[in-house]
């Protein structure tokens, strides 16, 4: 028997403050979790520098990380329908130390 959500067809007033909106750029994400819930850490990792720093920490309950995951997942996939498929570069993963360019002098 489907139950009906009471939440149904209400609708919810976000907003997205001016300096959320700018976004922070991340190139690395390590997720951690416990019972009851799920931890993501997104950090920024400089080329050449032995320490990067967690930009975000997003704190997720275990329902919540799976709608996530749907959701990224659909998203993916709507993403390669329009622009091909993501290159993996394969293999396991690495902390990017130096993003393979040449090192630069100021």
């Amino acid at each position: 028997m489907a139950q009906n959500n009471p939440n149904e067809g209400e609708q919810i007033n976000i907003e997205l403050a001016e300096e959320i909106a700018e976004g922070t750029y991340v190139n690395l994400a390590m997720i951690a979790h416990s019972n009851s819930e799920f931890v993501v850490d997104f950090i920024r990792v400089m080329p050449g520098l032995p320490k990067a720093r967690v930009k975000s920490r997003v704190i997720l309950t275990p329902e919540h990380a799976k709608r996530l995951l749907e959701a990224l997942k659909d998203n993916i996939q709507k993403y390669e329908a329009n622009f091909g498929n993501i290159e993996s570069s394969g293999g396991e993963f690495q902390f990017p130390m130096n993003f393979g360019g040449t090192m630069g002098e100021a």
